[in-house]
């Protein structure tokens, strides 16, 4: 087992990430910037270490910064969360160039999920089913142009070095695809470095299914089922759940086989997640894989009783997975609000001052991953996360109804929160007959509900 761990990141997943070192008997580092001194993680890990100033670039984005937090602590392993340097194929190599452990994948499978055009060409190869959409980045506006015309109108133009909504574009047409490429490409290049961009046939109607896989060393690959993340603003997730109310066994087993090759034959290591689109007819299509811990991995943890966090240092120190696919079994429903510092009554407003009070929810088939405590300051340096809130129970109707008792009782004062836009949601009728798609969000905005 590994010993020592530097967790290269911030908020509720450094915290997720202590925790899980505590109960494996390894000691953890955190590394924070100035902003972060006073945060829970650095409260509870073992060692904790400045890396620098608050803005990321100088801290969090600063591999020279973390790599010498991990060797002057005496740690063997890297631990990257998400987000920040956590799928940057040249932070995994520096850090096993310098003799530790990178908890995740080889740096290769980093590099071509991370180029999404490289990655929609592997998958295909592997027999996945892909949206039509460019073999390659695009050189220019015109080659754009010309495969929109091919695969017909709307499109959706991508950042072929990131994701989370940044460098993405819905095109409907030839007269705003010049507006929309350059807006695309703007927006990527300020965000990851990198500018290129890909194209792909845009689904009006589907639904955003995943699939969590877990590969060890060794060659064993397994997958733990679906989560339904179709609850999305601008493409940023805000409610997941798992098992999707739409996927039958059959479908489960078709995609999680999918799944399991893609991850096969990139000789993926570690917890990753496969993402597809799935439209009305029940065709799926890969989009992109995501060589890292999601943010929603609890609800996969409470319907599954694995521990991922656990399940990612153990493979990284180089155990077996003791898990065949037929012992994996989805039990109940999980169901997770994503709780950010933004007013959703202004437009989503980001949010940044002192929690005066925090008093989060409890009771049966209640989680609460958070890094939140009474009197610390949200900066405003970084992602708006402030909570995620988990919600079990034996079927659907049941977690929803825990839920909204958690959003009842959760109290957060001193910064606006998404609270109220859940609690919304989770009492909207279509929301809760499972009638939604990516769209329905922002209908839900439109139509006045909240």
């Amino acid at each position: 087992m590994l010993e020592k761990v530097l967790i290269a990141n911030r908020g509720e997943i450094a915290v997720r990430i202590v925790r899980a070192c505590r109960e494996l008997g390894i000691r953890s580092v955190v590394a924070y910037s100035e902003a972060d001194r006073d945060s829970l993680a650095v409260r509870l890990a073992d060692e904790a270490v400045c890396i620098g100033p608050p803005p990321p670039a100088k801290s969090y984005l600063h591999a020279p910064s973390l790599l010498s937090a991990a060797l002057i602590t005496g740690c063997d392993a890297v631990h990257p969360g998400y987000g920040f340097l956590s799928e940057n194929p040249y932070f995994a190599e520096v850090i096993k160039q310098c003799g530790l452990t990178f908890v995740g994948p080889e740096p290769e499978a980093i590099a071509i999920m991370g180029d999404k055009a490289a990655a929609r060409a592997a998958m295909r190869a592997a027999g996945l089913p892909v949206m039509p959409g460019s073999e390659q980045t695009l050189a220019s506006v015109d080659e754009a142009r010309e495969l929109a015309q091919t695969i017909g109108y709307p499109v959706l133009l991508k950042a072929a070095a990131g994701g989370g909504g940044r460098g993405m574009r819905i095109v409907p047409n030839d007269a705003e695809l010049p507006r929309a490429f350059a807006t695309a490409k703007a927006e990527a290049e300020a965000a990851f470095g990198n500018g290129a961009l890909y194209l792909e046939k845009f689904l009006p109607v589907a639904r955003h299914i995943e699939i969590q896989v877990l590969a060890d060393k060794h060659g064993h690959v397994i997958h733990l089922g679906e989560r339904e993340c179709s609850i999305q603003r601008r493409h940023q997730k805000l409610i997941e759940e798992a098992p999707s109310p739409v996927v039958d066994e059959a479908l489960r087993q078709r995609m999680g086989a999918a799944a399991v090759a893609g991850a096969r034959a990139i000789d993926y290591i570690g917890a990753g997640t496969m993402e597809f689109l799935l439209d009305p007819e029940g065709n799926f299509y890969f989009i992109e894989m995501n060589t890292r811990i999601q943010v929603e991995h609890p609800i996969t943890e409470y319907v599954t009783g694995l521990d991922l966090v656990k399940w990612q240092l153990r493979i990284a120190a180089g155990e077996r997975l003791t898990i065949q696919q037929a012992d994996v079994r989805m039990s109940g429903h999980a169901i997770e609000c994503r709780v950010n510092a933004e007013d959703p009554a202004r437009d989503f407003l980001p949010q940044a001052g002192e929690i005066e009070l925090y008093l989060p929810p409890g009771g049966p088939g209640v989680r609460i991953d958070s890094h939140l405590y009474s009197g610390y300051v949200v900066p405003p340096n970084y992602d708006s996360l402030l909570a995620k809130m988990i919600a079990w129970g034996s079927d659907r109707a049941e977690a929803l109804a825990r839920m909204r008792r958690a959003l009842d009782e959760c109290i957060i004062t001193g910064v606006a929160t998404t609270i109220p836009l859940h609690a919304a949601l989770l009492r909207d009728e279509r929301f809760c007959r499972g009638d939604f798609s990516t769209r329905y969000l922002g209908e839900f905005l439109e139509r006045g509900a909240f």
